[in-house]
């Protein structure tokens, strides 16, 4: 979620892994992360979150945010453990960054687009080695910033990033700075076939116009107010017009509104 205005968002993360696949409430970890200024509000664990006392915390008292990414885990890679839980967050420039990513991302170790120097996975996933790469990436770029650099040079560098994970496997993916939050839709088992296959990742975007009235989703409940927001997710969670991500399709959201990404420099 990318919202204007700070507001509460819960969720409700046994609904949110029962619509991503079927009715199993069974998972490999959880975990949720809200920007507040620079820095985040990390909650994971690597267990299922219907066992999870900390789960019921959040669905009633998650933290105001204008930024929160949320992640169910199915593990393919790596055990179950805290290190392999995501969302991941690493320090760049003075800031959080925060990686979430959806699929299946084979040899990534071995491919030289892809190495880790400065930035290091702390466990055994695919998702967090991709993650360590994007930073390697940026590092030259944010290097002595103070202030988040021009979007066209950050999509340049990301746009390329997802290009090569596409050459591995499924990449679906959202990256934030805390300024702008960055989604990757390409391929995932999708459930009316089983066949990997786009859409990965459906994008919402809203208005709110009556101080008394909640934006309700299947697992994600949103505090009344005046607002605008975009949600994100790999599958629709209400009745509106979501719109389904092309595949390879790359959208910037900022302040939950999207940033037409025609106006920029294209690389």
């Amino acid at each position: 979620m990318s919202s204007l205005r700070p507001t509460q968002l819960t969720f409700s993360l046994q609904a949110l892994a029962a619509n991503s696949a079927g009715t199993s409430t069974t998972r490999d970890g959880w975990g949720a992360a809200f920007y507040q200024g620079n820095d985040v509000a990390l909650f994971r664990e690597p267990s299922a979150a219907s066992d999870s006392p900390l789960v019921r915390f959040l669905e009633a008292h998650g933290p105001r945010s204008t930024l929160a990414v949320s992640h169910i885990r199915h593990a393919t890679r790596g055990a179950v453990s805290l290190a392999n839980t995501q969302p991941f967050v690493r320090e760049l420039a003075g800031r959080a960054h925060v990686f979430a990513h959806n699929g299946n991302l084979p040899g990534i170790e071995r491919d030289d687009r892809l190495t880790c120097t400065r930035y290091r996975p702390v466990g055994e996933t695919d998702s967090e080695h991709a993650f360590c790469g994007l930073l390697e990436r940026l590092h030259p770029l944010w290097a002595g910033a103070s202030t988040p650099l021009a979007l066209d040079e950050r999509l340049c560098v990301i746009s390329e990033f997802a290009a090569d994970l596409r050459k591995l496997g499924p990449a679906n993916f959202l990256y934030t700075d805390g300024d702008v939050l960055f989604a990757h839709g390409h391929r995932r088992i999708q459930r009316s076939s089983g066949q990997v296959a786009p859409p990965g990742l459906w994008l919402l975007a809203c208005r709110c116009t009556d101080p008394g009235e909640a934006l309700h989703a299947d697992g994600v409940t949103v505090a009344p107010g005046f607002q605008e927001m975009v949600l994100i997710a790999s599958v629709p969670l209400t009745q509106e017009a979501w719109r389904p991500l092309t595949d390879g399709e790359l959208v910037a959201v900022s302040a939950g509104r999207l940033r037409h990404l025609d106006d920029f420099v294209r690389c």
